[in-house]
């Protein structure tokens, strides 16, 4: 697994909505425009904070992404593009998928530092 960016979100609360999902390992390069064309699009979006995304060599990836109100992820949900390429990953690209939504009342930040 390869290091990710970690989103800079702001003071809570906020939501996140954390999709876990099971890829099938079919049509990698579609699977692989489909998520970067996914993942530019969420950033047009009213009320998109980040996300951060990982997914390990068994296939089985989690991706978060952060939004300032429920209505914001609805929205997203409802997006035509999005929902296109939803059914796409249902029929083509995954064997399961749990999409969890939580409210964040408290985050916390720490980093090493990097010079002395």
């Amino acid at each position: 697994m390869s290091d990710i960016a970690l989103a800079d979100t702001p003071e809570p609360p906020y939501y996140a909505v954390i999709f876990t999902s099971q890829r099938n390992g079919d049509d990698a390069d579609g699977y692989a425009e489909a998520a970067e064309a996914m993942s530019a699009l969420a950033t047009q979006q009213p009320g998109y904070l980040g996300a951060e995304s990982v997914r390990g060599e068994d296939g089985i990836g989690i991706t978060v992404s952060y939004w300032r109100s429920e209505d914001d992820i609805l929205s997203w949900k409802r997006h035509a593009e999005h929902a296109a390429i939803r059914n796409r990953g249902r029929r083509d690209w995954y064997t399961r998928y749990i999409t969890r939504v939580a409210k964040v009342e408290r985050a916390y930040d720490w980093f090493a530092k990097t010079s002395p």
